[in-house]
């Protein structure tokens, strides 16, 4: 099994219902969910009018590979009624991979660690309450010493 990290976000409707949502589901699709931080209630990034945002990090096992994985994140959004909208702006649901082991992987769709993970507090709070020691692949810190870093 992969260990994997995900980040969860929602600004519409009941955001904090649409991510404990977007976690049941994933985990009746078969994903170990083994930790989940607290809600957080976090500034937009990016496009920044808008509503505030509930976000949320899970650790969780799978076997599915990074391909499936997205796939069936994207599967997800979709069931929930995510629609594309402007970029970084409001949505629904929106669940991003921001680790899968210690993988470092790029494709056209897909790139592992999140590459602007560690410019994000909504990322960064919930995971440091969940995985504080996990150390970066790719820049060798912490997610404690990431988020001090902030």
């Amino acid at each position: 099994m992969h260990r994997v990290f995900l980040s969860i976000g929602s600004n519409i409707g009941e955001k904090e219902k649409n991510c404990l949502q977007a976690i049941a589901i994933l985990e009746q699709s078969g994903l170990i969910i083994n930790k989940k931080s607290s809600i957080y209630i976090t500034k937009p990034w990016g496009f920044k009018n808008q509503p505030d945002f509930a976000n949320m990090a899970v650790e969780a096992f799978t076997d599915f590979d990074p391909r499936e994985l997205l796939q069936l994140i994207k599967k997800i959004e979709k069931q929930m009624g995510r629609k594309s909208t402007i970029k970084y702006g409001p949505r629904i649901i929106d669940i991003d991979i921001i680790f899968y082991d210690n993988l470092i992987y790029e494709s056209e769709n897909l790139n592992i660690p999140h590459p602007l993970m560690h410019k994000r507090y909504f990322v960064l709070k919930p995971l440091v309450e969940i995985a504080p020691d996990f150390v970066h692949p790719v820049l060798g810190l912490t997610i404690k010493e990431l988020f001090d870093n902030l």
